[in-house]
């Protein structure tokens, strides 16, 4: 549209100038409050999605649980049968063979090994899930939008329940060799639960590593192992380390590791024995410590790579 001016020149007019022209596609975003897609929450934030899922994450849990074994004959029994099978293969070789039982008969060797690979069973079976929860998932990943810590903290619920299963078996042993309930057997709860925590915080851990570097499931298996040998799993940490010439700040470190840390105090409060009489108060603080360290430190090591995890 033109019209004349008074000295006879043409002006042009158009549509009147829109205050958002000029902006950047950054700007614009900035203005009306737009995020980028998949763009990583605030912390606070993420904590409130996750609890949002909560019913998400206890069903995946489940249905992990019972997919586990769903090709075997046996099906579920396999979850208590495998670490029961360890426990005696470890007993001929360590128990019999090698004469690690540390002077324990069997009446307290036997729950002592057993409770030792179930306890150490859960980290383990925690650590190679973490491993895999974003890289094994990678469909889900990409299909939907959720916190992606949602995987790691399922497949580590995953190991709780099926650790609860096992102790119905542990307990089964227990009686038998005459270590019969007591009020003690209530620490069991709290020390699972520390445990829990601190598994979880090492999945989350080992996720966002195993997100990016899909080789390291096949090395976790050698490191765990190493871990197992140096943690007394299969014979008494204490007396092993009596028997050679280690400088006494090793020995503080193997027995102030956290699996060391929680199987003792799974131990001492199941097993009745001259060598589960007494409890440093210090295994406590560690075992609060390493849930707290791990347990928070992972999570937020997770959650500062949430935007990366699935691209690429």
């Amino acid at each position: 549209m033109s019209e004349t001016t008074h000295d006879g020149a043409i002006a042009t007019s158009g549509p009147p100038r829109h205050p958002d022209d000029g902006l950047s596609p950054a700007e614009l975003a900035a203005k009306y409050g737009l995020s980028a897609s998949g763009a990583r929450p605030s912390l606070v934030q993420y904590v409130r999605q996750l609890w949002a899922r909560r019913h998400f994450i206890l069903s995946f849990s489940r249905a992990k649980l019972h997919a586990q074994y769903g090709q075997a004959r046996l099906g579920q029994i396999w979850q208590v049968l495998t670490p029961l099978l360890n426990a005696a293969v470890y007993y001929f070789i360590f128990g019999e063979l090698l004469g690690g039982r540390g002077g324990m008969e069997n009446e307290e060797y036997i729950p002592f090994l057993v409770t030792g690979v179930f306890i150490f069973t859960f980290t383990q079976t925690s650590v190679m899930s973490g491993v895999r929860a974003i890289s094994g998932n990678l469909g889900l990943v990409r299909a939907l939008h959720f916190p992606r810590a949602s995987l790691p903290i399922s497949f580590s619920l995953q190991q709780l329940q099926q650790l609860l299963y096992s102790m119905i078996v542990l307990v089964v042993i227990l009686v038998a060799l005459g270590h019969y309930p007591g009020p003690l057997w209530l620490l069991v709860a709290p020390a699972l639960v520390l445990q829990f925590l601190f598994n979880t915080g090492l999945a989350m851990i080992m996720a966002r590593l195993g997100s990016r570097t899909p080789d390291l499931a096949q090395l976790m298996p050698f490191v765990l192992r190493t871990w197992m040998y140096a943690s007394g799993v299969m014979f008494p940490l204490g007396y092993m380390l009596e028997q050679t010439d280690l400088p006494s700040w090793v020995a503080t470190v193997l027995e102030a590791n956290p699996a060391a840390v929680y199987m003792e105090l799974v131990r001492y409060a199941l097993i009745d024995g001259p060598h589960h009489q007494s409890l440093p108060g210090h295994v406590w603080l560690l075992g609060v410590g390493w849930a707290l360290l791990i347990g928070i430190g992972g999570f937020v090591y997770f959650w500062k790579a949430e935007e990366r995890y699935g691209r690429g």
